[in-house]
């Protein structure tokens, strides 16, 4: 299956999420706005579905088709426009509570061409069934994984629409272990913990932090991680499509002492970030970035490069600054558009340019290598 442009925008629109309003309303039905603001229901008097929107009119409460949807988006040209149905938006909204439906393991393809399993959940059905990584993946059901787009690999093994999205739901894979037998095996998806902060302890006192998203909890778990440095910190956030931006600006609380995170703009002005005070400012820090680094993520490194806090090492960063305002549409449907730009300390954009590193590195291992010999470099200056 080929990745649509619609998927395109939902991957990437739900990448950074402000909380112009909270994500978790889209589950439970209840939306409520930033603290301090008062909550703001879906409209009850719903748009006739031929009714045309104007121009920087909220749609919540629209009764607007899927088609509908989708003609408003490119009629306004907007680049990370999204509609989502009400279960795909619950589903994400879940995602970023720091849960997924899932078999609990992960799947990579290399120049060989073959589906290999690259990571496996501990305590996830996967490995109850035995899959470990090196495992090929041969077969999803009765179709070569192989022959599938990796998109699509993931798309089954988390099931793609109605029961199979749902725990308890079943997938058959077959899988073999070196040049072993072929095992043809039964698993139950399950709803599993994501594990989005990687913590390694290196020589020397040095902590590597790979941030892989920012979902509930992980600014906390960064703050927690980097109190066993000694002699630095690398913030990995190569990857890193994003998330809650509140969980990126808790994060950027842990390497500075307050101020200015970064600013984003909506229908009702312009907001600022603050960093919560008290974080630490003295261990040396090098952030590792690369094209996969996008939205709350650019925002984190935006914030520590601008005020001198970190050493920004690997490529230039995915290039997306924008706001999007989720609307509740009348059956439940959610319509993402653009409401405005968000900026860095120093007044910076993102949006369609990424942030350059302090020191390039294009190739994976030569980044991770340098940004070492940087950090090595700012402690003999401590």
């Amino acid at each position: 299956m080929p990745v649509t442009p619609r998927a395109t925008r939902q991957a990437a629109t739900l990448s950074l999420v402000f909380g112009v309003v909270l994500l978790a309303g889209a589950a439970t039905g209840a939306w409520g706005g930033e603290p301090g603001t008062a909550p703001r229901p879906p409209s009850v008097d719903a748009a006739p579905a031929a009714a045309p929107l104007g121009a920087g009119q909220d749609p919540a409460g629209a009764n607007l088709s899927e088609q509908q949807a989708e003609h408003l988006i490119g009629a306004t040209g907007d680049r990370w426009g999204a509609y989502y149905s009400a279960q795909e938006y619950a589903e994400f909204s879940q995602g970023l509570d720091g849960r997924y439906l899932g078999v609990g393991l992960s799947v990579g393809r290399g120049e060989d061409g073959l589906t290999t399993v690259s990571q496996v959940h501990p305590g996830g059905p996967a490995a109850a069934a035995g899959i470990a990584v090196g495992d090929r993946l041969l077969r999803i059901g009765a179709d070569p994984a192989d022959r599938l787009p990796v998109t699509e690999v993931v798309a089954r093994l988390r099931g793609r629409e109605g029961a199979e999205r749902q725990a308890g739901s079943e997938v058959v894979l077959a899988v073999q272990r070196g040049e072993g037998e072929v095992r043809e095996l039964r698993l139950r998806r399950a709803l599993l913990d994501s594990q989005q902060v990687a913590v390694e302890h290196l020589a020397g006192g040095v902590v590597r932090i790979a941030v892989r998203a920012f979902t509930s909890g992980v600014a906390e778990q960064v703050r927690a991680a980097a109190r066993g440095a000694r002699a630095g910190v690398v913030l990995d956030l190569r990857g890193n499509s994003g998330g809650l931006v509140e969980e990126a600006v808790g994060a950027a609380g842990v390497f500075l002492d307050g101020g200015p995170v970064g600013s984003y703009q909506d229908r009702g002005g312009t907001r600022e970030l603050t960093a919560p005070p008290g974080g630490d400012q003295r261990t040396p820090l090098v952030v590792l970035v690369d094209g996969g680094t996008m939205s709350a993520a650019e925002l984190l490194t935006g914030a520590l490069q601008d005020r001198g806090r970190a050493v920004v090492v690997g490529s230039r960063t995915f290039g997306k600054g924008t706001v999007q305002q989720p609307s509740r549409l009348a059956d439940g449907a959610v319509l993402e558009l653009t409401v405005g730009r968000y900026h860095t300390p120093a007044g910076r954009s993102p949006e369609g340019t990424g942030l350059a590193p302090d020191v390039p590195a294009e190739a994976a291992e030569d980044a991770a290598a340098l940004a070492l010999r940087v950090l090595a470099g700012l402690g003999s200056r401590t």
